[in-house]
């Protein structure tokens, strides 16, 4: 049984996943290991609480099956003690997911997340057995409720039920309603982790536990600022730093936030983004000069701060 009391607190990454040029790979592209494991110390040097291959910003989905178990044992080899590593075991049904648990128990994750069924929108039956299912796996669970994508809400109701399972610790509320989070917390004792980017501080100063997104891949040291800013009480401070990011953040919630993160990530220049596996395609031109343009003005924003700080 896990002990409900499960830290997910701080900063936890959903990571990119690098690729490189191969030809014999599938849509040319080879999932690059190397500059994987390079960007998960990266963001462990930079104060993040742990790391989260395999989400939907990890490409998941276009992975095989070795290369999508690859990923958690190398994020776990090089994460090792210094912090957590929460795989994500999605799955069209609970038989996937359950296996994606259990591989990832075996290579060492500390815990999962995990989505409702995939492909469709099941329903509250299905999601209740779905999740009890994996909580027989053993392994403390992140539910992620995401119902732009999986068109299944995960309302306060439903993760109050949900969490009457022993290995059921947190969520990661995607829903963009801020309101969620207190009516969650009125509903159950779980950890509400926020989700969205662009609904961080708020989440964060109305009692969510942690923060499991994006943009910290290309803007770790600000990420982490801001959670120990608003856990430390100084709200003010934690806006300033915040009001300048979120332009960028809101790329978070578009349909190409995996495209937008990398190519930050590439802008900052402090860890690799790249390419993106088919079936997402690149930015367009207008896209493309929006994210650099965001991404400089946050950049420049976040050198203030750190200035006046010091």
């Amino acid at each position: 049984m896990t002990d409900k009391k499960f830290d997910l607190g701080g900063v936890v990454v959903a990571t990119t996943l690098a690729f490189k040029e191969d030809p014999k790979a599938p849509a040319g592209l080879a999932v690059d290991y190397d500059k994987f494991a390079e960007h998960c110390d990266f963001l462990i040097r930079n104060g993040c609480r742990g790391v989260g291959p395999n989400g939907s910003l990890g490409e998941y989905s276009s992975l095989t099956d070795s290369e999508r178990r690859k990923v958690v044992q190398v994020a776990v080899e090089t994460v090792g003690d210094r912090g957590l590593v929460v795989a994500g075991v999605h799955g069209v049904g609970w038989h996937q997911a359950v296996q994606w648990a259990e591989h990832a128990q075996e290579d060492g994750a500390d815990g999962v997340l995990l989505l409702p069924p995939t492909i469709y929108r099941a329903n509250r039956g299905e999601v209740v057995e779905h999740y009890t299912k994996v909580n027989e796996v053993g392994l403390p669970i992140m539910m992620y409720n995401n119902p732009f994508d999986t068109k299944v809400d995960i309302g306060p109701d439903l993760i109050a039920e949900l969490y009457e399972l022993e290995n059921v610790v947190a969520v990661k509320e995607f829903s963009t309603d801020v309101r969620r989070v207190l009516e969650i917390r009125e509903r159950c004792d779980i950890d509400v982790i926020a989700g969205a980017d662009d609904l961080l501080f708020e989440s964060l100063v109305v009692g969510a536990k942690g923060w499991f997104a994006g943009y910290p891949n290309a803007f770790p040291r600000e990420a982490v600022a801001i959670y120990d800013l608003v856990t430390a009480g100084e709200i003010e401070r934690a806006r300033e730093l915040y009001t300048g990011l979120v332009p960028v953040f809101r790329w978070d919630t578009k349909t190409e936030f995996v495209q937008a993160i990398k190519l930050s990530m590439d802008v900052a220049g402090n860890s690799y983004g790249g390419p993106t596996r088919p079936p997402r395609g690149p930015l367009s031109a207008a896209q493309r000069e929006q994210v650099v343009r965001d991404t400089r003005r946050a950049l420049d924003h976040a050198e203030r701060f750190h200035g006046s700080a010091s």
